[in-house]
């Protein structure tokens, strides 16, 4: 593992390893988080932020949003500090469906990303310049066996995030 104070880089040797770091991660997440997630089809994108609902306390089916192009949980279990989590939502979208940028623009997504919420856009590069900037941009790539996972903050609310985060023990796959 590599951390600098806006980069953090691991290799994660399997699903469990990516769900171990989707459960840290999900402990470091603050109201207003904007995560852009990228890599290849089946990189691991969807499995990290599975993890990461589940440890905000997300019960039931956790869908992908490729189809539906964006997922609403509201959350139950979100660090004291931020409040009353009961008008927190995690918005997880999906944007390797659209044709044109413009179709983010045309879903009225924008009004999701706010202080009252946590994004996770996968695909983000499908909207183009028109979504907001990234606090935290995750990269996810193949490195047989598993995958490397690149976690770079690009705000002031990313770096505290990355701060924030606690990498799970080694003896976890990371």
């Amino acid at each position: 593992m590599n951390r600098t104070d806006s980069t953090l880089t691991c290799h994660l040797a399997d699903d469990a390893a990516t769900e171990a770091l989707g459960r840290a991660l999900a402990h470091a997440l603050a109201p207003g988080l904007h995560l852009q997630l990228h890599g290849n089809l089946g990189a691991g994108k969807t499995t990290l932020v599975r993890a990461v609902l589940r440890e905000l306390g997300v019960t039931g089916p956790i869908k992908s949003p490729t189809y539906a192009l964006v997922e609403r949980y509201p959350l139950t279990r979100i660090p004291i500090e931020f409040g009353n989590s009961s008008n927190i939502y995690f918005y997880h979208f999906d944007f390797y469906r659209f044709n044109r940028e413009s179709e983010w623009l045309e879903a009225g997504f924008r009004d999701d990303f706010g202080p009252q919420s946590i994004c996770a856009v996968e695909w983000p590069e499908q909207a183009g310049d028109l979504l907001p900037a990234p606090d935290l941009d995750i990269r996810l790539v193949y490195a047989d066996p598993g995958r490397d996972v690149t976690l770079s903050a690009r705000s002031p609310a990313g770096a505290a995030c990355l701060a924030k985060l606690k990498m799970p023990a080694a003896s976890s796959g990371l």
